[in-house]
């Protein structure tokens, strides 16, 4: 499949047949994430695949403890937004899907946080070829869950990927058109 195709396909995905995935493929998915190109080649990303329910519900509650702090604080049109969709502190997906995909940096390395969301990008339209879904869920306190997998301190969390087949019937959010996100010879 083209690129622009998987894509233009691709959207976010927060419920999951209770089906698994073959793990192959979610190994599949991650060797397509690594060939990222990365700054000095450094390639500062590192995946922790879980699978095991005990360790994704803790995951859960670690995150919607810090999802609480920050439903409590936010406000404006952001919180004006996760009204009007129905978001609350309560995040079902980290502990219903199959697998989480957590993407860590490595923060001693040149350029560690945008060469690690390249590879995401990589990772995202790997998992859509696959028939996968996810959700790119950046949690409130990275730090919580970094504790509780025991990385080492100059690794970040940057994204948990819930991941399996879909189950959201919800379509894509509609997207800018493309004049309207581009210009040429300055802004």
């Amino acid at each position: 499949m083209k690129v622009l195709e998987l894509a233009r396909r691709r959207k976010t995905v927060r419920k999951f047949l209770p089906e698994k995935p073959p793990f192959e493929d979610i190994l599949k998915a991650i060797d397509a994430a690594k060939e990222a190109p990365s700054g000095m080649n450094a390639q500062p990303w590192h995946f922790v695949i879980v699978d095991d329910p005990w360790i994704k519900e803790r995951i859960r509650e670690v995150c919607e403890i810090g999802e609480r702090k920050f439903y409590e604080k936010v406000s404006g049109k952001l919180g004006e937004w996760l009204k009007e969709k129905g978001f609350s502190p309560e995040k079902p997906f980290l502990s219903e899907a199959p697998y989480l995909i957590l993407v860590f940096g490595y923060t001693k390395a040149p350029y560690w946080l945008h060469s690690t969301w390249i590879a995401v990008g990589y990772l995202l339209l790997a998992l859509e070829e696959l028939g996968l879904g996810t959700v790119t869920y950046t949690p409130p306190n990275p730090r919580a869950v970094e504790k509780l997998l025991n990385a080492p301190k100059e690794y970040k969390l940057q994204v948990i990927l819930p991941v399996g087949y879909p189950a959201d019937p919800k379509p894509k959010y509609e997207r800018k058109k493309l004049e309207e996100v581009v210009s040429f010879n300055g802004f």
